[in-house]
């Protein structure tokens, strides 16, 4: 497991190297850079991955007045409920775990560019603009990634009224604002990239989606 785990952080490590190789082909050279690079090509990769999850979503939303007609209806048999919920689900071909995924995949390359970050030569260039990628406690990149998690949370939101979807849209600003406060700010850099990204794509899910619901109806 630790194997793997290393295998990755070299990988990255390696990646960075090469991507920041690339800006200096065209005399930026910048590590900087080379972090934003990396994080557009990773999200461009999963991009399928988020389009699957956010179509499941907006599914699962449309069938949430039938879940809650069920949920009533075996109140007191929560057994015959959830199977009842999971046979809705096959119905409409929705994979209640979708949604995991992407993150699932995402936390262990997180992990793996902070271990890649911390061992990392920048040499004499570990800036970005006025970023030192190698410190913490960057409060403009902490607030950055405070408010693009928080307009993410919005755009993705598939029912308002949720409390859970309530608490979340407030809770996890904050904490991903902490930990890019505590971590290297080259992953800082990373997170808020990664927020702006998902930020671009999910205005774009949203219409697409919204249009292939249009042309059902």
């Amino acid at each position: 497991m630790f194997g793997i785990f290393d295998s990755l952080v070299k990988f990255l490590t390696d990646s960075l190297n090469v991507l920041y190789n690339f800006t200096a082909s065209f005399g930026i050279a910048n590590y900087g850079l080379a972090i934003i690079l990396l994080t557009i090509i990773v999200k461009t990769i999963m991009f399928p991955l988020t389009f699957k999850q956010m179509n499941s979503m907006k599914k699962m939303s449309e069938l949430s007045p039938k879940i809650k007609e069920i949920q009533t209806k075996y109140k007191s048999q929560p057994d015959k409920a959830n199977a009842a919920v999971m046979e809705l689900y096959k119905e409409h071909k929705v994979n209640p775990f979708s949604g995991c995924l992407p993150l699932i995949i995402q936390m262990p390359i997180f992990i793996g560019l902070y271990n890649a970050l911390l061992h990392a030569n920048f040499g004499a260039n570990p800036y970005f603009l006025w970023f030192n990628l190698k410190n913490q406690h960057d409060i403009v990149l902490a607030l950055l990634a405070a408010l693009t998690t928080y307009f993410q949370s919005k755009l993705s939101g598939t029912n308002p009224n949720d409390p859970t979807y309530k608490t979340m849209l407030y809770v996890m600003p904050i904490f991903l604002g902490y930990i890019s406060w505590t971590v290297p700010t080259g992953l800082a850099l990373y997170w808020v990239t990664m927020n702006i990204m998902s930020i671009l794509q999910q205005i774009w899910i949203n219409k697409k989606i919204g249009k292939i619901s249009v042309q059902k109806a």
